[in-house]
C-alpha cells in the first residue's frame, strides 16, 4: 500500500514519539528497542534523530531526537506524565 508523503511524514513523527515513550536509560543513553518499520528508522536516522543501530536491537536517541519527540507530542495533544518529562 503507497501512503502519501503527508501521511508518511505522520507515520514517521508517531515513531520517533513512540521510541520516546517507551525509551529507557542505558549507561547514560536513552534507548528504545527497534519495533517499528525499518523504513522510518531509517529516515529519523538521516535526520539525526536516533542512532542507525544496524546490528542491534535498540537505537540511541539523540538529544535532537528527544528535544523533537517533545515537540511532536504537544503539537499532537499527547500530555507527557511527569516522570517522562525528565527523560
Amino acid at each position: 500500500m503507497k501512503f502519501d508523503d503527508k501521511l508518511c511524514e505522520q507515520i514517521k513523527d508517531l515513531t520517533l514519539i513512540l521510541l520516546y515513550l517507551n525509551s529507557f536509560n542505558d549507561e547514560g543513553y536513552r534507548r528504545s528497542w527497534k519495533g517499528y518499520d525499518f523504513d522510518d528508522l531509517n529516515k529519523l536516522a538521516e535526520e539525526g534523530f536516533v542512532s542507525e543501530g544496524r546490528r542491534t536491537k535498540s537505537v540511541v536517541l539523540y538529544d535532537d531526537g528527544i528535544e523533537k519527540a517533545r515537540s511532536l507530542c504537544a503539537e499532537y495533544g499527547i500530555h507527557l506524565p511527569e516522570a517522562t518529562r525528565e527523560i
